[in-house]
């Protein structure tokens, strides 16, 4: 979708609906690989509607969120609003790189069901020593030979990590082409990588 349609999209969110549960990838990575020993400071990139967000911000990490759409980042301040939460919000274009990731800033990274390959380097860089990358994206359809640009072959989405220095892969998951336990229809390669704690 272009970025009119996904204002719309999210602008059709705003009316009456019941605030999304996040991602179970996403409290099952936080749960079991984030530092705990940190300052908890959270970046959400393409954070949509929030979910993500919101959730982190209730278990009291301190969270940034940034978006391309308008309309989604008025659904985050909202909800942040009616539930006394606190999120700094960013409308921002990544494929443009309106938004710079500072380096060791962040003990946390999410980018869920978004993939942007060029901004892995400066999410690496962006966590803190300790801290955690998580990436979650779609996964694309082996019968499908077409381009698919939103979404990775099996395997893909950690080699971009593999040898990456000062980072390591602590999970890695493709279900391949078949449904896994947290969708019915789509199925989803998920990742964590941690800095190592030696980096400055």
């Amino acid at each position: 979708m272009n970025e009119s349609q996904w204002d719309a999209h999210f602008r059709s969110l705003a009316s009456g609906r019941q605030p999304a549960d996040p991602d179970p990838r996403v409290r099952h990575l936080v749960e079991r690989y984030a530092p705990k020993d940190c300052a908890k400071r959270a970046l959400d990139l393409a954070c949509g509607a929030g979910a993500s967000a919101l959730w982190l911000a209730e278990q009291g990490w301190g969270v940034t969120a940034a978006d391309r759409s308008p309309a989604a980042i008025d659904l985050v301040r909202n909800e942040a609003a009616a539930r006394c939460l606190e999120v700094t919000t960013h409308v921002a274009d990544l494929e443009a790189h309106q938004f710079t990731i500072e380096p060791g800033a962040w003990d946390l990274i999410v980018m869920c069901r978004y993939l942007q390959v060029d901004l892995f380097e400066s999410a690496c860089l962006g966590l803190a020593p300790g801290g955690l990358l998580i990436g979650i994206a779609l996964l694309a359809d082996p019968e499908n030979a077409t381009p698919q640009r939103f979404r990775v072959r099996t395997g893909e989405l950690a080699s971009h990590f593999r040898d990456k220095p000062g980072v390591t892969i602590v999970h890695e998951r493709d279900p391949g082409a078949s449904r896994d336990e947290y969708a019915n229809r789509q199925a989803f390669a998920e990742l964590a990588v941690q800095r190592n704690r030696e980096c400055k």
